[in-house]
This record gives C-alpha cells, structure tokens and sequence, in this order.
C-alpha cells in the first residue's frame, strides 16, 4: 500500500479551535484513502489563508513531496488547496513531475487533459471567489468609515459593542487616557517616564498586563480620541461619530512635542534665561554657566561673533522692553470699564463668534467638497488628496470643539484678558522683583524670543504685549493731547478688541 500525506486546512485559527471543518476534512479523507486503499503516513493541519502566497505548513509538505517522502497527497477539496493561482500552479507542476494528488470531494482524474481543465476552472473559481470577497469585505469596511464607525477592535480607553456599533467609553481606562495627554502635555514627562507614571496610578492594558512604550506612543498618536478615525496603513482620515476624550488644542500641543519639543528635565543651575535666549547669528540657544560669581550665557558655534553675555545685561534688556508695557491710570480704569461693558454684552459678543465660527465651518466643508472633485476629475493624486483631507478634517474638528464650548470659552477669554491687563500694569516693576522662576514665568507669558548679536539684546514680545507696547501713546503713556477724547478712546477699543480676539482665539492650554 502507498503512502499518501493528508492535508487539511481553515482560514483563521479560530475557525481551528471553534468549528468542526478540520475534522470533518479528516474525516472525508480518511473514507477516500480507505476507499482507493490509500495509506496517510502523515498529517498536515493548517490555520492559515489561502488567498497569499507563504503558509508554512503547506510549503513544507509540498517540499517533502519533491524530496518523495510520499507518493502524493490527498486534500479535502480544491479551495482547501490553494485560492491563489500561484500555488495552484505549484501543485500543476507536481502533477507534471509524477506526484499524485487527489482531492477527496471532486472525482477528477488530474492526469488527462478533461481532469486537469476542469481542475483549473474550479482553481481560477476559488482565487476569483477570494478577490470578490476582498472587494466586498473592502466596500463594508471603508462603507463603515463613512458613517462615523471604527470596524477595528476599539483603542485602549473604549469598548466594543459589536457590528455597527459606536465604541462606547471604557469607565476603567478612559480616565488613564486622559491623565496620559494630560501629562505629557505639561512637557515635564518623557516617555519612559510617562509609561511609568501610568504603570503606578494602575494603568493596564486590555489583557490585565502592563503597558509597553509602543503602546504609549501610539495613544498620544491616535486621534481617536479627539474624535477622528485614522488608518494607519495608509494614512486616511474619516470623521467618527464616537465620543472624544481628549479637547484638539491638548492633542496638538502633545503631538508637538512628540514632533520635538524637549521636556523639562532636572538641571544643576536653574538659569533664568536657561533655554530662552538664542544666538542672532546661529540661532541656537545659549548655555549658561557660572562663572566667578556671575551667569554668562554663551554661544557654543565657533564661527559666531557672539561669545558671551552676563544675565545681569539681559535683565536689564527684559526689563527695559517690558517698560514699554506700562499702562497709565485713565488707561487702566477705561480698559477696566471696556472688560465691564463687553461682559454686558457678552451674549452679542457669543453669537457674533458663532456666526463666524459657523461660516468657518461651512467654508471648511465646500473647500472638502470642492477637494473631492478635483480629486475625482484625476486633478491630484491619492496621496496628495488624502494629506488635504486630513488636513481639513483637523480643522473641522477644531471648529465643532470651538463651537461646543464657545459660550464658556468667550467669558474665559474675558478673564484672561483682565488677568492680561493686570499684569501689564506694572510687567517692569513685576520682572525687577521676581525670583527667577517667577521671572521665567514672565518671559514665557509675555516674549516669543529673546535673541543676542554680540552685545546687543533683541526682546521681541508676544502679539498681545506688542498691541499694548506699539499702541499710540505719549512720552507719558496717555492718549496725546491736542486729540479729541474719543479719537483716543477709539484707539483704545481697537486694541482691546484686537487683544479680546487674540485670546478668544486661544485654547486654555497656551499661555496667556
């Protein structure tokens, strides 16, 4: 009696432990081989996919075929085979070389030209059964992305509820989510560090173990949680109809220091201007150092005329830039009365944002349509339509967030305009009385950069200090005389509204 290997197979391993098709494959090709008085000398049991080219199992028989380890093979049918032409063609070779291979289900004899053509019709059958189902299965999942659900196993802080179903939010994980934005965020964690910070809080992943760093990586990159469904294979972006976890401005300002930004680690000297001024010629930052008693802060590019500066001078520079912010006593009791008057109005104020808000919005959604058809007439190209669509789908989002929280956000941006006004009333006078973490505080509130050309100190300050600084004023700061009252006030309602605009414009997240 001849050997014969029997081969069976499912598609996924969960079909192998579940279903019962691998035992009823056996069990029909043990009849068959009894029928024909075939021995099987040995099994070969797959979990894998037919469609691609690479299943271990089945590549290893194949090869001890050739090596004539067997006579041939006997297989339950022929999808169970092969659903790709490719390893159709294999098995053809095989029977060209004399190895036999017989399918339990289909009486073909594979050594006439009849057998062999209808063996490759039901072959070509299988591998186009595969393509369809690929096509089919493709239109449902990008079917789904459409609508606003994620057909993937749902991220770490959200739940499944099954087909069709939006993922619902995790009560146990979904505030670790968050915690994870929100200290990375502060630019004080790295990420190993961060990973460890969760670890102890009680942070775990789906199976109950820890988490590692990839896995934390990908959760700040995920913006999943602001609301918006990413592909990662191919970098497509749809709108989801989940509920977010985390506000756009929190997400953007950890995806920026993903992108870079370096976090506040331990350092020896906590130099006031440490990590703030940088050189006008090489534009890398200056590096303080002690020295016989006092800080210098120096440029480390040979090739630049900068070498060193004391802080005591860029003191000086700060605190003279800062006296330009001074605002007088008429000044300070018609701003007073301006922040009193605009909360009257608030609700006007409210609804004149959401109505160019809204505008945005539909702008936003016509250049989306707009993009589609340019896209569609073969104009651009999938990449380039795919970045343009991400692109407005951020901004989208941004606005419906601004929306959402418009009316709360315009009373902030009142207090942080009051709290604004405060400080600028005596910034110099403030910054000469600082410690040096107070005084760093106020550099980031109130400068965007500090640069240094030889001796020479640029202090370029904030656009909100800039309107206060550049706005039109006398020696002794107060509107000019000779001009009419209300022209002066009518100068001072176009800056307090160009400062109102700024920080409406802001998430609380920016420093004010």
């Amino acid at each position: 009696m001849h050997q014969y290997f029997g081969y069976v197979r499912v598609s996924t391993a969960k079909q192998g432990e579940k279903g019962v098709s691998l035992q009823e494959q056996r069990d029909a090709i043990s009849q068959y081989a009894e029928r024909f008085s075939l021995e099987i000398s040995q099994w070969f049991e797959e979990r894998e996919t037919a469609a691609k080219r690479g299943r271990p199992i089945f590549t290893l028989m194949l090869r001890l075929l050739k090596q004539h380890k067997a006579r041939g093979v006997i297989i339950h049918k022929i999808d169970r085979s092969a659903r790709n032409l490719k390893d159709w063609a294999d098995l053809g070779e095989m029977i060209d070389a004399g190895i036999e291979i017989h399918f339990a289900n289909e009486s073909l004899d594979l050594h006439t030209r009849g057998g062999r053509l209808s063996a490759d019709i039901q072959a070509v059958v299988a591998s186009d059964y595969i393509r369809n189902l690929r096509e089919e299965t493709r239109k449902g999942f990008y079917g789904r992305l459409k609508q606003g659900f994620y057909p993937i196993g749902a991220p770490i802080g959200y739940l499944d509820q099954g087909k069709a179903m939006l993922k619902t939010i995790d009560p146990e994980r979904a505030p670790f989510v968050v915690q994870a934005f929100e200290l990375y965020g502060t630019g004080k964690y790295s990420l190993p560090a961060l990973l460890q910070e969760l670890h102890n809080r009680g942070l775990r992943n789906k199976r109950g173990g820890s988490m590692c760093l990839n896995g934390i990586s990908v959760l700040l990159n995920n913006p999943f949680y602001i609301g918006l469904i990413r592909i990662r294979k191919t970098g497509e972006l749809f709108e989801g109809k989940h509920q977010p976890l985390v506000s756009k401005p929190l997400f953007d300002r950890v995806q920026q220091i993903l992108r870079g930004k370096t976090v506040n680690r331990q350092t020896r000297h906590d130099f006031t201007f440490r990590c703030r001024v940088r050189c006008a010629g090489c534009g890398y930052a200056l590096i303080g150092e002690l020295q016989k008693g006092h800080v210098y802060y120096r440029c480390q590019t040979k090739s630049c005329p900068t070498k060193s500066i004391r802080e005591d001078s860029l003191d000086d520079a700060v605190s003279t830039g800062f006296g330009y912010l001074r605002l007088d006593t008429e000044e300070i009791e018609y701003a007073s009365g301006w922040v009193r008057n605009a909360r009257l109005h608030h609700d006007e104020l409210c609804e004149k944002e959401l109505r160019n808000t809204r505008l945005s919005l539909d702008q936003n959604r016509a250049r989306r349509t707009r993009l589609t058809d340019v896209f569609l007439d073969g104009s651009i190209d999938r990449d380039v339509f795919g970045e343009r669509k991400a692109g407005l789908l951020l901004e989208e989002r941004g606005l419906k967030e601004k929306l959402d929280n418009l009316g709360q956000k315009d009373g902030n941006a009142l207090v942080r305009l009051e709290r604004f006004l405060e400080l600028a009333k005596s910034a110099s006078v403030l910054y000469k009385q600082a410690l040096p973490e107070e005084k760093r505080d106020l550099l980031r509130k109130l400068t965007s950069n500090l640069r240094v050309a030889g001796k020479n100190v640029d202090v370029e300050l904030t656009i909100p200090a800039r309107l206060i600084a550049n706005r039109e004023k006398n020696s002794c700061c107060t509107p000019e005389r000779g001009v009419p009252r209300t022209a002066a006030h009518l100068e001072l309602d176009g800056m307090l509204e160009k400062l109102f605009t700024f920080f409406a414009s802001q998430s609380e997240l920016e420093p004010t």
